[in-house]
């Protein structure tokens, strides 16, 4: 299993930003798949989910501001963040799974950080 997270940066407040996973080495149309965020100093907190047939789940806090998305054509998940908050700063992974728990069953990749400031 490869996971590759991309399209993170440094985001003023009240931005947007479109997270992507490019994956490879197993089915990923049959996969859930999830997206979870590590924050300075914190613990790893899940965020959103996807399952195989497009249902979303999300965190209670993270309702609203977050969407997941998939492309099975493209082996790619996908997580779009608007009106983004200081706290949104983190390192945000994805791995398949509708948990952490089953998420750290695989080997993650190095993730894409996001920094929210002014």
């Amino acid at each position: 299993v490869q996971l590759v997270e991309s399209g993170g940066g440094l985001v003023q407040p009240g931005g947007s930003l479109r997270l992507s996973c490019a994956t490879s080495g197993f089915t990923f149309s049959l996969s859930a798949m999830s997206w979870a965020r590590q924050a300075p100093g914190k613990r790893l907190e899940w965020v959103s989910a996807i399952d195989n047939d497009g249902s979303t789940f999300y965190a209670d806090s993270m309702k609203g501001r977050f969407t997941i998305s998939r492309d099975n054509a493209k082996n790619t998940v996908y997580l779009e963040i608007n009106n983004l908050k200081p706290e949104d700063t983190a390192v945000y992974y994805c791995a398949p799974g509708m948990t952490i728990a089953t998420m750290l069953r695989y080997s993650w990749g190095e993730g894409t950080h996001v920094t929210v400031s002014s």
